[in-house]
């Protein structure tokens, strides 16, 4: 859509909104078009293709004929729209379900549905709904999705195209082209899951994201799902994987995080107890030779409960050479598959680096399309907060004060068609501050999309069961408004399903959040995974948020004398000191917080990312990132530590690889070739 289109559909859309009888197509040619030069055919296509894109925006047009002679003629034929077609029903928020609903449009800050979940919220303060509510003090969860795969399926499940992707089958270890009818996509388990129809097997299908080997390519032929298909129903269904044990050897003293949940191993023959036996049953005959083996020298043989090979795999290549998967054979070869994969990216030939010259943050182009959306808000915006100052507008809308006056300007000229100063949107700002004396039926903004009520409902959903948040039933009855206000498309939200935020150990999470709100100092025993050793600290807390289930508490640290994030399941013990909390080290600005705050002696770090790793961008808050040439992407991130670096490029089997600095990306190649040369004297072990 050009600018010119995008105020020819907004006077159309007026014009057909305030006629009460309807209004002939030649009146519409004349007075909206101003249409002399096309012939009438070449007209009626440029009509019916803006017909199509107003009802992409919710606006039915309807087609009105007299009865009688001559009906079926189009010369008499009229066209309207509904003064109720496609408007928000009026919600009316109470405080208590104001403050669950903005803890839920926060939880997808810089995720797919964060732009959604913005605009279904300013819809709502459009409407006079919001209302002022107190946040829980200190507190944001938030929500990861698995990367850009997530991103492309959510597209796909909304505009209901079919999918294919590379995926390692977890009956037969092989990777395997897969073409699927996205019905759904949901968290269990700890784990992203694609519900669909595999055309292949003619059947459905759950597909674990993290078994995605390749990127998601949407086609563009398209399907009908079932009829009231919910995600979260279907994952129900999903039983969960029995507890396994593997046998792992790790280094002497090392790796006290998995040691905490373990026991020594001794082949089920004598002082293992039932885990060792269990873990003895779990070795496939093809590995029984691999446990028989005894540890190298230097190393415990440890029984590792599990549930999911894959995610177990992930933690144990991560610690690459001090950790070796013995047994069962499937997981042994899912780390050497992951260590392989990235010593290859890592030796692989380096691409040249090189970052646009502009520091300021890469901004998706907007189009026509997103103006005239955005402007379909900003009416009904502005007659409810009248008088706001125009930067402050600007902000709302996360759009610059110049864009937010190329708006204004194409509205002031919009109207009825005829033009007389009554039938134009009357807006003025000539004090900075803005104001709306007409609004022609603008004043109540658009139904939800099925993408804001996909965020919201999904989100308010993920919150469910957080500590000390819904006093009053308030999740509850905020639910049941929404459902009731979005419709249709709440009910296509049951696609898509987020993980639940609440943390396993509530009882950490209500000392902290109980030392936030009274200022109290407090002591915490902590496991340090990049040193593998507990130290104590006295901390002021500030903060808590999360990434899906896993919460961390923003704290200033007084043993490193800066702002720390600590995680709530790595905290051994947290109690009061009896001191109040100091003023140092004060963060700085709002939620979302980050995982890591910037300091002078930060190592910088370039990385480069494939597309399935891409997400990890966001994650990590890159300063800086460029795109090349093979769909790969260049990073530049601050790490806090370097120390963790290796770890993390071996957690991410292939996806990542560091380029500079030199002396960072040697440290990680060795690692890896380290850990690597481990998993092969094992296997020359095995044949002696």
């Amino acid at each position: 859509m050009s600018a010119s289109r995008t105020e020819r559909l907004l006077n159309l859309l007026i014009a057909l909104l305030n006629t009460k009888y309807g209004l002939r197509r030649s009146e519409l040619r004349e007075k909206v078009y101003h249409d002399t030069t096309s012939s009438e055919a070449a007209f009626g296509r440029m009509f019916e293709r803006d017909k199509g894109e107003l009802r992409h925006f919710g606006f039915e047009v309807e087609t009105v004929t007299d009865k009688g002679w001559g009906s079926d003629d189009p010369a008499t034929t009229r066209y309207r729209i509904g003064k109720e077609s496609n408007r928000l029903p009026d919600v009316s928020l109470t405080p208590a379900e104001c403050t669950v609903l903005i803890l839920a449009a926060q939880l997808w800050e810089q995720a797919a549905l964060g732009s959604a979940a913005q605009n279904a919220m300013r819809k709502l303060q459009a409407s006079g709904g919001l209302v002022d509510a107190e946040l829980p003090a200190g507190v944001q969860p938030r929500i990861r999705p698995a990367g850009q795969a997530f991103e492309d399926l959510v597209a796909a499940i909304h505009a209901q195209h079919p999918v294919s992707f590379s995926y390692l089958a977890g009956s037969t270890g092989q990777e395997e082209m897969r073409t699927v009818e996205p019905w759904g996509l949901g968290s269990r388990f700890g784990q992203w899951y694609l519900v669909g129809h595999d055309r292949a097997r003619g059947d459905k299908r759950f597909f674990r994201l993290s078994r995605f080997t390749s990127a998601v390519t949407v086609l563009e032929d398209t399907f009908t799902p079932p009829p009231s298909f919910n995600v979260r129903e279907q994952l129900a269904a999903l039983p969960e994987l029995p507890v396994r044990h593997a046998v792992v050897d790790v280094a002497a003293g090392a790796l006290l995080g998995l040691r905490k949940h373990s026991e020594p191993f001794d082949g089920g023959t004598s002082g293992g107890g039932a885990a060792a036996e269990t873990a003895a049953e779990s070795v496939p005959e093809s590995a029984a030779g691999g446990a028989a083996v005894p540890p190298r020298a230097g190393f415990d043989r440890l029984s590792v409960p599990y549930r999911d090979a894959e995610t177990l795999a992930e933690e144990l290549a991560s610690y690459g050479p001090k950790a070796i998967a013995v047994s069962p054979a499937g997981l042994h070869a899912a780390v050497r598959r992951r260590l392989a994969a990235a010593a290859a990216f890592a030796a692989a030939p380096e691409p040249p680096i090189k970052f646009p010259r502009s520091e300021q943050p890469k901004r998706r182009k907007r189009t026509s399309e997103d103006q005239l959306k955005r402007m379909l808000q900003l009416v009904p915006f502005l007659v409810h907060n009248q008088g706001l100052h125009i930067s402050e507008v600007a902000d709302r809308f996360g759009i610059t004060r110049k864009e937010l006056e190329d708006d204004l300007r194409i509205l002031i000229c919009s109207g009825l068609p005829g033009g007389y100063p009554d039938d134009l949107l009357d807006i003025r700002w000539d004090d900075d501050h803005v104001y709306i004396f007409e609004d022609l039926d603008l004043k109540r903004p658009v139904r939800f999309s099925v993408d804001e009520a996909c965020a919201l409902l999904t989100g308010l959903e993920a919150l469910n069961g957080l500590p000390g948040l819904d006093e009053g039933g308030a999740l509850e009855s905020v639910t049941l408004k929404l459902m009731a206000a979005a419709g249709e498309e709440g009910l296509k939200a049951a696609a898509v399903s987020g993980p639940e935020v609440a943390p396993e150990d509530s009882a950490t999470l209500e000392t902290a959040r109980e030392a936030i709100r009274t200022g109290a100092q407090l002591r915490l025993s902590y496991l340090a995974p990049q040193r593998d050793a507990v130290s104590e600290r006295d901390v002021d807390p500030h903060r808590l948020y999360s990434l899906d289930s896993t919460w961390y508490l923003e704290a200033y640290c007084h043993t490193a004398e800066g702002l720390r994030n600590f995680r709530l399941d790595r905290i051994q013990d947290l109690r009061p000191t009896g001191r109040a909390a100091s003023s140092a080290g004060n963060p700085a600005g709002g939620f979302p917080v980050k995982l890591f705050t910037p300091n002078d002696d930060d190592a910088v770090v370039v990385l480069e990312l494939t597309r399935q790793g891409a997400g990890l961008a966001d994650d990590y808050y890159a300063e800086r990132t460029a795109a090349l040439p093979d769909g790969n992407m260049l990073a530049e991130i601050r790490f806090g530590s370097a120390d963790w670096l290796p770890m993390f490029v071996a957690q991410h089997g292939g996806a990542v690889r560091i380029l500079q600095p030199r002396d960072l990306a040697n440290a990680a190649r060795e690692w890896l070739d380290a850990a690597l040369a481990g998993y092969g004297e094992h296997a020359a072990r095995q044949l002696d």
